[in-house]
């Protein structure tokens, strides 16, 4: 059974037992934390889309770490005019592991 979530203005296909890095949410290492913003829910060859929403669809996870991606390097230039700017950016993850998926 699998399931198409919304997170952080992101759309993730998850399955149970599958680790995902989402945008960083506030939630404490170890805890449960419930998605409620399920699109869709597919088991084998029967698939539920929402509009927009699955009514009384979930999907539970653990939180299992926050961390940083690594840098995106940022470097614009105008030739002949000499301008040079460098920028650097590391977006907050967090870590989770998909525990059930319940339609």
């Amino acid at each position: 059974m699998y399931a198409v979530i919304k997170t952080g203005g992101k759309q993730y296909k998850v399955a149970t037992g599958e680790k995902l890095k989402i945008e960083q949410i506030a939630a404490d290492v170890g805890q449960e934390i419930t998605i409620e913003e399920v699109l869709a829910v597919g088991n084998g060859a029967d698939l539920t889309v929402g509009t927009p929403l699955v009514a009384g669809a979930r999907v539970t996870a653990t939180v299992l770490s926050h961390g940083r991606h690594d840098k995106v390097r940022i470097f614009k230039m105008r030739r002949r005019k000499h301008y040079q700017k460098r920028q650097g950016h590391r977006q907050n993850f967090t870590e989770i592991q998909i525990g059930a998926v319940s339609a």
